[in-house]
C-alpha cells in the first residue's frame, strides 16, 4: 500500500499539530461530565454529555446531527456525505463512564480533569471519551479544508458500561440508515506509546449475581452460631469450588468449544513484549496467577476466565458486631472466548450453584449482562488501511493481538449490518481503566489524532482503488 500523504492529508496533520492546546480544553469539558450510565442520579449528566457530542457534530457540519431516544440511555448519532466518496465508514464509540468510588483512592477528583506531566487523570479519560473526542478531532483537521475523503457516520451510545442493552433493538431499528461499508470501533488501545497494536479477538462477557439467604434477620452469633448455617459461609465455599489447584473453572463442559490457537498466532504472541514483570507492576502484586500451560499473554486474551467482581455480607462498619448475617451476595463475571456458547456457560453456572447449596439455605443466580465474544478479520482492506496508518504514524508496524476485554458491538454490527470492525484506539495498559486514577497519555492521543487522520485517507484510496479497476 502507498503511505505517501497526499497534500490535503498533509494540511490537516499539520491543523491538528496546531490546535492541541484548543483539543485539550475542549477534551476537560468533555471529562468533567459525570455521565455515569449505571447510575440513576446521573441521568442528566448522560443527557449532558450526548448533548455535548451533537454540538461537535453540528459543529462540524454533520447533516441529520441528533439525539436518538432509547428505552434507556440515548445514542447520538450522525452523518457527512458525498456522492462522489467510494467508501462509508461507521464510527462507533460510547460516552458514558464507570462509577468512580472509591473516591479516597483518587489523586485528584475524578471530573475536575488534572493533567500532571504527559497524563490527564480523570474518570472516562482512557475509556473512552479521549478516544472519542481524538476520532471528532481528525474528522475536523479533514474538514477543515471543506470535504472528507469518505462518507462518515458517527454512533456514539450512553450504555456500554451497562451491557449496551439497547443498541441490539436500535440497529434493528435503523439498519438502512446505519449501512455501511466499514466498521471503525474507537473503543480500544495499543501496548506502549512507542508500540501499536491491533486487536482482532475480543473474549465475550457474563456478569451474574449469586445470593445466598438464610435466617430471616440477623442472629446473634453467640446464641446461634453453630446451629444456623450462615450464608456467608457457604457463599465462599460455592466460590471457591469453581477453581480447581491448576487454575482452571470447574464447570462442567466450559472448555469444550474453546478455540485452539495456531501455531503461528502463538508464535506472534510471544513475540509481544510485554514481560510478567510489567504486569506485575502494573498490577501491583507479589506475583502472577492463572491457568497452568499457557502464558501470560495467552491466558490474557485466548483463555476464557472467571472471577469474583464483589462480595457483600454481614456487618462491614468500623468496629464489631458479632451477627450471622441473613443473606450473602457475590457478583460474578465471565470472559467467554471463541467459540464458547454464552446460554450453555449460563445453564452450567446455575446448575453448580442449584446442585451444591445446601438444604440449610437457599440461593439463587441471575444474569445481569451477556455479550458475544468477536473475532475480526485481519485481512480486509480496512485492517491494512489500520495497520498501514499506525506504521507511518509511529514508524513502527503494528504487531497483532487478542483483547482480554469485551466490546459487544463488534458482534452486533457485524451480524446485523454485515461488516467488520477495526478496533482503533489509544488506551494503554496501565491507564487505569474502571479504577481511581484512571488517565489518558496525551503524546499518544495526539498520536491517535494523526493515525485516525491518515487511516480515513489511506481507506479512501484504496476503495478508489478498487472502484477505478
Amino acid at each position: 500500500m502507498d503511505q505517501r500523504p497526499g497534500l490535503s492529508e498533509v494540511q490537516s496533520l499539520q491543523f491538528a499539530q496546531d490546535n492541541r492546546n484548543r483539543y485539550l480544553a475542549e477534551l476537560k469539558e468533555f471529562l468533567s461530565i459525570p455521565s455515569i450510565s449505571t447510575l440513576s442520579e446521573h441521568r442528566s449528566d448522560i443527557q449532558h454529555a450526548a448533548e455535548w457530542l451533537l454540538q461537535q457534530l453540528r459543529t462540524l457540519s454533520f447533516r441529520n446531527s441528533e439525539i436518538i431516544p432509547t428505552n434507556g440511555h440515548p445514542i447520538v448519532f450522525g452523518e457527512w456525505f458525498n456522492p462522489s466518496n467510494k467508501l462509508t465508514v461507521l464510527i462507533y464509540g460510547h460516552y458514558d463512564v464507570q462509577p468512580a468510588d472509591p473516591l479516597e483512592e483518587w489523586d485528584s477528583p475524578p471530573f475536575e480533569p488534572t493533567v500532571r506531566g504527559d497524563d490527564i487523570y480523570a474518570r472516562g479519560a482512557s475509556d473512552m471519551k479521549g478516544q472519542a473526542h481524538a476520532v471528532l478531532k481528525a474528522l475536523e483537521a479533514w474538514l477543515q479544508r471543506g470535504d472528507l475523503p469518505v462518507n462518515i457516520k458517527i454512533l456514539f451510545e450512553g450504555e456500554e458500561e451497562i451491557g449496551s442493552r439497547n443498541l441490539g433493538d436500535f440497529i434493528d431499528k435503523y439498519q438502512e440508515r446505519l449501512r455501511c461499508d466499514a466498521g471503525l470501533n474507537v473503543d480500544s488501545g495499543i501496548i506502549r506509546p512507542d508500540l501499536p497494536s491491533l486487536v482482532y479477538g475480543l473474549r465475550g462477557t457474563v456478569y451474574l449475581e449469586v445470593s445466598v439467604h438464610g435466617p430471616s434477620s440477623d442472629l446473634h452469633s453467640g446464641l446461634f452460631g453453630g446451629i444456623v448455617h450462615n450464608p456467608a459461609h457457604v457463599l465462599c465455599e460455592l466460590l471457591a469450588g469453581l477453581h480447581d489447584r491448576e487454575g482452571r473453572v470447574t464447570l462442567p463442559g466450559f472448555y469444550d468449544n474453546v478455540r485452539v490457537l495456531t501455531d503461528k498466532e502463538r508464535e506472534e504472541l510471544a513475540h509481544i513484549p510485554q514481560s510478567d514483570e510489567e504486569w506485575v507492576r502494573m498490577a501491583g502484586v507479589p506475583q502472577l496467577y492463572g491457568e497452568r500451560g499457557f502464558t501470560t499473554i495467552e491466558r490474557l486474551g485466548a483463555r476464557p476466565t472467571l472471577d469474583v467482581n464483589g462480595l457483600l455480607s454481614g456487618f462491614t462498619g468500623q468496629g464489631a458486631k458479632t451477627v450471622i448475617p441473613p443473606r450473602a451476595m457475590a457478583k460474578v463475571s465471565m470472559r467467554l472466548v471463541p467459540y464458547q456458547n454464552n446460554d450453555a456457560v449460563i445453564d452450567e453456572f446455575k446448575k453448580y450453584i442449584h446442585n451444591n447449596t445446601p438444604a440449610t439455605v437457599k440461593s439463587e443466580a441471575n444474569v445481569l449482562q451477556s455479550g458475544p465474544y468477536a473475532l475480526i478479520d485481519r485481512e480486509t482492506p480496512s485492517m491494512r488501511a489500520a495497520s498501514a496508518a499506525l506504521e507511518a504514524t509511529f514508524g513502527v508496524k503494528p504487531v497483532f493481538r487478542l483483547e482480554g476485554g469485551s466490546v459487544p458491538v463488534v458482534t452486533l454490527i457485524k451480524d446485523k449490518l454485515g461488516v467488520d470492525s477495526v478496533l482503533m484506539g489509544f488506551g494503554l495498559p496501565d491507564d487505569n481503566i474502571h479504577a481511581p486514577n484512571e488517565k489518558l497519555h496525551l503524546p499518544t492521543y495526539y498520536r491517535g489524532i494523526d493515525a485516525y487522520i491518515r487511516f480515513f485517507g489511506l481507506i479512501a484510496d484504496q476503495a478508489k482503488q478498487r472502484y477505478d479497476t
